[in-house]
């Protein structure tokens, strides 16, 4: 019983009492353009909510990356750039902590993995505060934690945690970078994330070598990959953010290709 209150109340219950209800206008409603539109909806946010629709669509996105490895940066002095996906704010009674999302954690084990590579490299953990009333830590510290907590030297990470978007990120990267005398920057993003993120840089002067970083949301199962899931509608949400904000960044100038 306790399974199936679960289900009933989760994003695949919720979608699949869309589809329901979308057959039931198809069916009780008259023919025009009002039940169009909300079959249309339905159809649009079950079909966002199964995982293996926005991964499809997000290959586009990630086309040409692989993970990182040594090889793919030139010689010379290199910098690590962790960029942030985002953190919780978890209240008990009288305290709070802010954690990473799952998102912000596989760039932050991604970072630490690359940094494994490149041990004498710095690493910039990056990402501002959120936007008010949350109260949560600075991306860029949460993920600084983080990557002490994993073993990487406090001394060879340096913090920026006043941006309020990726390209803020790139502007106030670009002048440490150059302070560091650094030649070559990785950059460290999720797989949908760095086709933005590597315009944001060029647009500032720097050619960044990608570290895409899993999603840690991937279907595990068979199922996982053709139900309606949280994870699948996650995955949109994300797709659809990048889909709208290169072209943004283009309006603005924002990047160069």
């Amino acid at each position: 019983m306790s399974v199936l209150v679960s289900y009933v109340f989760s994003v695949s219950g919720l979608t699949i009492t869309l589809i329901i209800a979308a057959a039931a206008i198809w069916l009780r409603l008259a023919p025009g353009p009002i039940r169009r539109l909300l079959v249309a909806l339905a159809a649009l946010y079950a079909l966002a909510t199964i995982y293996v629709v926005p991964y499809g669509a997000g290959r586009v996105l990630t086309l040409g990356y692989h993970p990182f490895e040594l090889t793919d940066i030139p010689p010379g002095t290199s910098a690590i750039v962790l960029l942030g996906g985002g953190d919780t704010l978890i209240k008990g009674w009288s305290d709070e902590i802010t954690i990473t999302t799952p998102v912000e954690a596989a760039r932050v084990l991604e970072a630490r993995r690359v940094f494994r590579l490149m041990p004498t490299s710095w690493i910039i953990s990056s990402g501002g505060p959120p936007n008010a009333p949350d109260r949560s830590a600075p991306s860029g510290d949460v993920m600084r934690a983080e990557l002490i907590r994993l073993g990487v030297p406090a001394e060879k990470i340096l913090l920026e945690s006043t941006s309020r978007n990726t390209y803020d990120e790139a502007m106030m990267i670009a002048p440490m970078l150059e302070t560091l005398g650094v030649q070559h920057i990785v950059l460290v993003t999720s797989d949908v994330h760095m086709r933005r993120s590597l315009l944001a840089f060029r647009a500032v002067g720097w050619n960044a070598v990608p570290a895409i970083a899993p999603d840690s949301r991937r279907a595990i199962h068979v199922v996982d990959w053709l139900l309606p899931t949280a994870r699948g509608l996650d995955l949109s949400s994300d797709i659809a953010h990048e889909l709208f904000g290169i072209p943004y960044y283009w309006m603005r100038s924002w990047w160069r290709s």
